[in-house]
């Protein structure tokens, strides 16, 4: 592909990760021939609210809105964020034109630098799937509840595990009843200086964002889906364009990844059905089989963990958002409403964020 155009103006956030996934863009958009980028950073309501709790200043578009507004005002030409930070239903005149290919959407356990499982680290990357492979983990069940078992014999009943993430507490409260949850913010690497300095006794965070910025070697434990339910679109990197921007378009579609975009598409409607936003409890994940087929897996927890419900479906991937709908449904059908409807009265008394 060949671009005559001048640069494209990308919008991002300034935190590590989103620098490293907007240069991630740009160089695979130079890669393929494109026009070079310039990176605009755009501080949004959740980087000036970095004390206060989300239940205090909304979820909607908290990570997006400001960057978004620019894209739609046309002060930049494409906007790259972390696909789960995104709402369902996009502002009028927006679209998603294009995702990178998935890391590891899975959540991780970190403990503090001298702390171990039983199982070694080596164990854990011979188990795991590729980084690049969107599955849950080729961890066999008995594995995976050894490793659980490991990890509550090493916290204990009542450990202080920091993650301000619903979806996370709601399905670690399950394995932990007598855990404290406490938020934590701010550049990864300062998360990781407090836990080693014993403020939290682990964290769990994205496993995708681990690998990315390179401290893959820190990842404690990866948790199968069948604890942890990864949120939809975790590991996924979108770009958002303007909807009626075809130059932008063919540019941006030449460095898409199917698989990925096949995944959070059926991701997205899952939690459209649901009628969900970032900070419910709702978990989804989809993953390819083969060449053309894709699986989904969803649940949706109470907050205090007392029910969860679950629903899968599989089919081909050109149906991705009519098999995330079914899962959808399905989980209505089981009562997810009634959880979603609790969890939202709730909401206030929740704090943080999902890093």
């Amino acid at each position: 592909m060949t671009f005559t155009g001048d640069e494209l103006r990308l919008g991002t956030r300034g935190s590590q990760l989103a620098l490293w996934q907007a240069h991630a863009v740009a160089n695979r958009l130079a890669e393929s021939g494109g026009p070079p980028c310039r990176i605009v950073v755009i501080k949004t309501s959740g980087d000036r609210l970095q004390e206060a709790p989300l239940s205090d200043v909304g979820s909607k578009r908290l990570f997006v809105k400001e960057i978004e507004d620019a894209l739609v005002r046309d002060e930049i030409d494409l906007a790259v964020h972390s696909s789960k930070d995104m709402p369902v239903v996009l502002p009028r005149g927006l679209a998603i034109a294009a995702v990178l290919p998935r890391e590891d959407p899975r959540d991780a356990v970190v403990l503090p630098g001298e702390v171990h499982l039983k199982t070694s680290v080596d164990e854990l990357a011979n188990r795991g799937a590729s980084s690049q492979t969107p599955a849950a983990g080729a961890v066999e069940p008995g594995e995976a509840s050894k490793d659980i078992d490991d990890l509550v014999s090493l916290l204990g009943q009542s450990p202080s595990i920091g993650t301000g993430s619903v979806r996370r507490i709601a399905q670690l409260t399950r394995v932990f009843p007598g855990a404290r949850f406490q938020p934590i913010r701010g550049n990864l690497d300062t998360r990781l200086k407090k836990l080693d300095r014993g403020e939290h006794d682990a964290l769990v965070l994205a496993a995708a964002g681990l690998r990315r910025l390179g401290f893959e070697s820190r990842i404690s434990l990866l948790l199968p889906s069948s604890v942890s339910v990864p949120a939809p679109g975790q590991g996924i990197v979108a770009i958002e364009i303007r909807e009626d921007d075809e130059r932008v378009r063919r540019v941006v579609e030449g460095i898409g990844d199917r698989g990925a975009w096949a995944a959070l598409s059926a991701e997205r409607a899952v939690v459209e059905t649901l009628g969900g936003g970032c900070q419910t409890p709702i978990g989804a994940l989809a993953t390819l089989v083969g060449t053309d087929e894709v699986e989904v897996n969803a649940v949706v927890v109470a907050v205090d963990g007392s029910r969860a419900v679950r629903a899968t479906d599989h089919g081909s991937r050109i149906d991705a958002v009519a098999i995330g709908a079914r899962v959808g449904a399905q989980l209505l059908a089981h009562g997810a409403n009634e959880i979603l409807d609790e969890a939202r009265r709730s909401q206030g008394a929740v704090e943080g964020i999902q890093p």
